[in-house]
């Protein structure tokens, strides 16, 4: 298939599958006599497990690394393993600190009504104050 039609396969943009090929996340797509990019099934989990690992917040670096060690011909399992128990320790830090956030913001609108209108007037006051006392 061409690149057209893996975009439509992988819901990864064109653009974005010939800089996956360019940064070495995906091997070398062979090329048709007159130039046009021939992508098959390996190609396709390639580009799949790319967009995987970059939604999920994978470096190119991490992932460029990892992809080396998977197409080393030296048994490097060992390695594969520690990138991507370092990667998903980053992910689950990335995760919590998002649910904290959005735990914030529920508690927020929960007591929107009997804490933060108040809260919100004493801030308000405060800048108030110090504006004040610039001048």
């Amino acid at each position: 298939m061409n690149i057209k039609e893996a975009s439509a396969r992988t819901g990864v943009p064109s653009a974005t599958i010939r800089y996956y090929e360019k940064e070495g996340l995906i091997p070398a797509i062979d090329r048709s006599d007159v130039g046009v990019r021939e992508i098959d099934d390996r190609i396709i989990r390639r580009i799949n497990f790319a967009k995987q690992m970059r939604g999920a917040g994978m470096s190119i670096e991490a992932l460029r690394r990892y992809i080396q060690l998977f197409d080393a011909q030296e048994n490097n399992l060992d390695e594969q393993k520690t990138l991507l128990q370092e990667q998903l320790a980053i992910m689950e830090e990335k995760r919590d600190d998002l649910q904290a956030a959005i735990d914030h913001l529920h508690w927020k609108l929960d007591h929107f009504d009997d804490h933060m209108v108040t809260t919100e007037e004493e801030l308000r006051n405060l800048e108030k104050g110090h504006a004040d006392s610039q001048d």
